[in-house]
């Protein structure tokens, strides 16, 4: 029987990814850094999971030149919360929405009793504005665990997050269901033996989804029963599709279930 169902955000809740570069790049001038990244280039990037962790890959494998700083790690750090002060006032300004059908699916999901939980790589402070800009105060509230940024040992698509998320539940994988909007993200949750909804965002729509268990455009698709009679359990995932190797090969792009 589910239980709960777990979110992810950036993507999944909202399309945010596009604020995040916009972020990105603002942090980057401010910082007097030659760098801007445009859609191609953030669309790569987005294999690697994690903000701090991004910029890092960027500088090995495009601008070697910075890791001679003396503190790479704290050059990073500071980077990012300047990235992360620059999203947080964008998506307080209103430049991210709930995609559709996440509004009624809380809502149908609360009313009938359900456990709601997030379980995000991005950090605390971003979760916070998106929910506080969509619902105001009540936000953080309407979710009992939050398992966010750097709570757990290894990112996306390790299934850490998911099994801190179920360790505070107290559930079980098989009473729950995951909803996200990339590869990682489903390597995580099905890693972690959680049944999971795709529904892919700009930036995921050519990934590969076959450990999903259903894949759908959007969340207003199908009712909260839909969705919830439509899961089944997901196929095990090989081991090494867990530490960042999308395993795309053979993979079609793919294909929306419309029931």
């Amino acid at each position: 029987m589910i239980k709960a169902i777990i979110f992810d955000v950036d993507g999944t809740l909202s399309e945010t990814e596009e604020v995040h570069r916009e972020a990105f790049n603002c942090a980057f001038k401010e910082k007097g850094l030659p760098w801007h990244w445009d859609q191609t280039r953030y669309r790569q990037l987005l294999d690697v999971s994690g903000g701090k962790e991004r910029i890092r890959h960027f500088i090995e494998q495009y601008d070697r030149t910075y890791l001679d700083e003396d503190n790479l790690d704290t050059f990073i750090r500071e980077l990012h919360l300047a990235k992360t002060a620059k999203y947080t006032q964008l998506v307080r300004d209103g430049k991210a929405r709930l995609r559709p059908g996440v509004r009624r699916l809380i809502s149908d999901a609360a009313g009938r009793g359900m456990h709601l939980a997030i379980a995000t790589t991005t950090s605390v402070p971003n979760v916070e504005a998106l929910l506080e800009s969509a619902y105001g105060s009540e936000g953080m509230g309407l979710f009992e665990v939050i398992c966010a940024g750097d709570s757990v040992p290894a990112k996306k698509p390790a299934p850490d997050i998911y099994f801190a998320a179920l360790t505070q539940l107290n559930l079980a994988a098989d009473e729950c269901i995951a909803i996200e909007d990339s590869r990682n993200g489903l390597l995580s949750a099905t890693a972690a033996g959680i049944a999971t909804i795709v529904t892919p965002g700009i930036y995921t729509d050519d990934q590969c989804f076959d450990e999903s268990s259903l894949i759908i455009e959007s969340l207003d698709d199908l009712s909260f029963d839909e969705l919830v009679s439509a899961i089944h359990q997901p196929a095990a995932i090989p081991e090494s599709d867990t530490k960042n190797d999308r395993g795309n090969t053979g993979c079609l792009k793919y294909e929306l279930w419309y029931g």
